[in-house]
């Protein structure tokens, strides 16, 4: 079977606007939580987030190209651009044809959506932007990606809530297995604060309340979780066959070695409470690449610090790996950068490919009382150095949808 490898990235995340940047602050333990700035949260119950700060889009995109564009298009736009010269990848006529684009999102427009009810209402219908509805629909930060970088080959978009963005990799695996693509701009973006999303993640009790200290909310695994923080960013991985970065002479960060998609079928939200399903995820996942539970170095966990989500996946570790369970370093970038919710998936893979690069696994931060029910190896607070040759990164998301990929050394 032709082999598929990882050869780019580009990331912009509460703790980085580019993926170096990124990286070097999850292996320190910095956090890029704080207070909400995208507009007045002072009536909330929760009144902290994962921002990306720092990011003008004129800079990047021009006044004109931002009026006309969503805030998940532009990061993922950035992002891929970033992607793309970090693979040393040139497209050009010649190749453009055979070049794919896969950017998953969740949220989608919902503060572009807000905004317009909101001109609607103090305004009338002359104050509705013209741009409004292309700009906030699912498929245009792969559409804008694209028209940016000048691709034509298959571009599509999908959302699997908190799974969208590893199952865009996915589905860029299989779109160069089945010759539709040599290489694919694969990932995942969201930026979805806006105050009727707060209101209703306030009101679920999925969020937390940890608004004096903000650095410290987001808690995995901890006895003290009250919930996720809400996050916003955008991660990008260039994804091709190892016989087209063979004959480019490109460097490659690692294989995506393959994975699964399956559901829970059991809530809107809350996932099967026996963890079996996940389980089943992970197991497959494993199998269907030929990986051992002993073979494997690192989990990157979904990890999102609520009450339910935490201790399930936890038990499914459990079930897979039996003894290897507590042996395997397990961790949570959600501690330092929130929840990215489209984003997360991707930015998972992107720390696992970094991992074996390096050999040193990011800690979950603010780990500082277990939960009795958490009982594995969540490399508290300090990253460690651990030989990395094979990890998986799991991602669990409303109405039960799972996937978990397998990634290898090359």
């Amino acid at each position: 079977m032709t082999d598929v490898v990882i050869t780019g990235m580009g990331a912009i995340t509460p703790v980085g606007n580019s993926a170096p940047d990124t990286w070097e602050a999850l292996v320190a333990g910095r956090s890029g939580i704080g207070p909400i700035t995208h507009f007045d949260a002072s009536g909330f119950p929760t009144r902290i987030a994962g921002e990306v700060l720092g990011f003008d889009p004129e800079v990047h995109l021009g006044k004109k190209k931002t009026r006309r564009t969503a805030r998940f298009s532009q990061l993922a736009i950035v992002a891929a651009r970033e992607a793309v010269a970090d693979a040393g990848l040139t497209i050009d006529e010649e190749n453009a044809g055979s070049i794919g684009v896969i950017v998953n999102s969740a949220v989608a427009g919902v503060p572009e959506t807000q905004q317009a009810v909101d001109a609607l209402r103090d305004g009338g219908i002359p104050d509705v932007s013209p741009y409004y509805v292309a700009s906030t629909i699912l498929n245009m930060p792969a559409c804008e990606v694209a028209m940016d970088l000048g691709v034509h080959g298959p571009v599509t978009a999908s959302a699997l809530a908190c799974a969208s963005g590893n199952a865009a990799l996915l589905e860029a695996r299989r779109l160069i297995l089945a010759g539709e693509a040599d290489v694919v701009i694969a990932g995942g973006t969201d930026a979805g604060f806006a105050q009727v999303m707060l209101a209703g993640l306030s009101n679920m009790g999925a969020v937390s309340q940890n608004n004096d200290d903000p650095e410290h909310a987001s808690r995995p695994f901890d006895a003290d979780r009250d919930g996720f923080v809400f996050g916003e960013g955008a991660v990008l991985l260039v994804v091709e066959s190892a016989e087209h970065a063979r004959r480019r002479d490109a460097r490659v960060y690692g294989s995506l070695a393959g994975g699964v998609l399956t559901c829970d079928a059991f809530h809107m939200s809350a996932p099967e409470p026996t963890g079996r399903y996940a389980a089943r995820a992970i197991r497959t996942a494993l199998e269907r690449t030929g990986t051992a539970p002993e073979d494997v170095d690192y989990i990157c966990a979904h990890g999102t610090a609520t009450r339910i989500n935490d201790r399930l996946e936890t038990r499914a570790i459990h079930q897979v790996f039996g003894d290897h369970a507590t042996r395997v370093p397990v961790s949570s970038p959600k501690s330092m950068v929130g929840h990215l919710i489209g984003a997360t998936g991707a930015l998972s893979a992107m720390v696992c490919l970094l991992a074996m690069r390096d050999g040193v696994v990011p800690p979950t931060t603010n780990l500082d009382t277990p939960d009795p029910d958490c009982d594995l190896d969540y490399v508290p607070n300090v990253a460690r150095e651990v030989p990395v040759r094979t990890a998986i990164a799991n991602a669990f998301g409303f109405g039960g949808q799972n996937c978990v990929i397998v990634l290898a050394r090359h």
